[in-house]
């Protein structure tokens, strides 16, 4: 079993040593300088180069040991837990007598899983930390971050109604983007029906949320009070639960229109001009015998 990737093994030795020569170089410099202003300066360069040595080791300890450090941040929720319960198991086994133990540890493990909101919250903390080592083994498997092989760090998660959230912390060479596109495939890797992803920050682009749904709440059936209201010896015509369904054409009545009269409405009065007078006929009317004017 892998614990460390060889990539991110190798990359931590070269950072540990280009770190342990900087830092033995400058502090070593630094170190010498001041030193030479109370003793000899061959004694001052070999006190300079001694601190600079001692710093160096120090900061190369510290990066060859991050990918273990990271590795224990991953697995740091189930290791307190494993070490309090075993803490307890131990202090409980030394203190009490076999029938008590086993009496405490039944009514601490069916108690929970008796009571059921106690089994739905344990569940749900459970998921989240199913879900931040899922999310690393998904970032591990088809996200390239960066070169040097460095994931991004998963902080926390809590519960949700709809699933879990969690926050985390991209490292350089990735970005929202780039996750946008594989939102499918982490939704199959942690097990969950759809994945969201927003940022958690507006002044840093690297800090995101990531919402993961693996159920519905809101098509659940909600009982409503208005129910006791309705009176049951109330005519079934009267009744507000007889509600139409579904309405046909011809169910519908179809409105009258009545349109206006095409001829010149009677009582009218003829149109005149500004002075009064009637307008000039502009044809001859019907009457007119047009063999007058041949």
């Amino acid at each position: 079993m892998t614990v460390i990737e060889a990539k991110v093994h190798r990359s931590s030795a070269r950072n540990a040593k280009m770190a342990f020569i900087l830092t033995a170089v400058i502090v070593g410099v630094l170190s010498a300088v001041v030193a030479a202003s109370y003793w000899h300066p061959i004694v001052a360069l070999f006190v300079g180069a001694l601190i600079g040595v001692s710093c160096g080791a120090v900061v190369w300890l510290l990066v060859r040991v991050w990918p273990v450090i990271r590795l224990l941040w991953w697995w740091s929720p189930e290791v307190f837990l494993a070490v309090v319960l075993l803490t307890a198991w131990v202090q409980l086994a030394n203190h009490t007598p076999t029938l008590v133990t086993l009496v405490v540890v039944a009514l601490a493990v069916g108690v929970p899983a008796a009571i059921t909101p106690v089994r739905r919250q344990v569940t749900a903390w459970t998921w989240c930390l199913v879900v931040r080592h899922r999310l690393r083994v998904c970032f591990a498997q088809f996200i390239i971050a960066n070169q040097s092989g460095s994931l991004p760090l998963i902080l926390w998660a809590k519960p949700t109604p709809v699933g879990e959230r969690v926050w985390v912390y991209l490292r350089p060479g990735l970005s929202a983007k780039d996750l946008e596109s594989r939102l499918d495939k982490i939704a199959v890797t942690c097990h969950a029906s759809t994945v969201l992803i927003e940022r958690a920050s507006e002044s840093n682009a690297a800090y995101l949320r990531f919402d993961i749904k693996r159920r519905e709440v809101l098509n659940a059936r909600v009982g409503s009070p208005l129910v006791d209201v309705i009176d049951p010896t109330a005519p079934v015509s009267a009744s507000p639960l007889t509600v139409p369904t579904a309405l046909d054409l011809p169910d519908v009545d179809a409105p009258t229109i009545t349109l206006p009269a095409q001829g010149k409405p009677a009582g009218k009065k003829p149109a005149t001009t500004a002075n009064g007078r009637k307008p000039a006929a502009s044809e001859s009317s019907d009457a007119d015998d047009v063999s007058d004017w041949i």
